[in-house]
């Protein structure tokens, strides 16, 4: 039963006064603490995956969900620390070079792009798009 302040009179002493309350799920009562909104981790669960389905994505978890999978396309196609692949690979495999943490530049000029430890560098060769893909190490800070 939820617990809620009440004033008595002209002194200033609250009384709790019990009241009913609903799940926001179910409609079934609520037993336990006063602040408790669901009846069960059931329709917590089932309210909140509404509540995210309902909402469009915000652009931070779009953002956050492009780089988690260019890190992991990264790391599952670099086994060895450096490495080559075809652009087009990555590319159908959901990989969008927009999306980067940071960037390093070697002394050539060439500029590594980095989703976190995992980096690629865009090259060319023999008229074949390729990316280079390294592994962040401790001189290219």
């Amino acid at each position: 039963m939820r617990l809620t302040k009440r004033l008595i009179n002209s002194t200033d002493k609250p009384v709790m006064k019990n009241t009913k309350r609903n799940c926001q799920t179910c409609g079934e009562p609520i037993t336990g603490r006063a602040d408790k909104l669901f009846c069960s981790h059931k329709c917590k669960s089932a309210y909140h995956y509404r509540t995210k389905v309902a909402n469009p994505e915000s652009l931070y978890m779009i953002i956050d969900q492009q780089l988690k999978r260019n890190r992991a396309l990264l790391k599952h196609f670099n086994q060895s620390g450096k490495s080559v692949i075809r652009k087009s690979l990555l590319l159908s495999q959901g990989f969008n070079p927009k999306y980067f943490t940071h960037y390093w530049k070697n002394q050539k000029g060439d500029v590594y792009l980095f989703c976190y430890e995992y980096g690629f560098l865009s090259k060319k060769e023999k008229n074949i798009d390729k990316y280079v893909l390294v592994d962040w190490q401790d001189y290219m800070e």
